[in-house]
């Protein structure tokens, strides 16, 4: 399944891995299209989606 959870999880990996701020600045908000795409169709819970997208931002804030 093009862009289900595994290229997610792969994505968010990618960007959990970087150390380039920029770099993850820049792919994050395709990251979010591809989490609120997931829990849209109802293949993750809209609140996990939430969590999952703070996470990534907190992550990018800290670099």
């Amino acid at each position: 399944m093009p862009g289900g959870p595994e290229s997610v999880g792969s994505a968010i990996r990618d960007i959990r891995n970087t150390t380039d701020k920029a770099e993850a600045e820049k792919n994050a908000p395709k990251v979010y299209a591809m989490i609120d795409k997931l829990a849209k169709i109802g293949v993750i819970h809209k609140n996990k989606a939430s969590n999952l997208k703070s996470g990534i931002q907190v992550y990018i804030n800290n670099l």
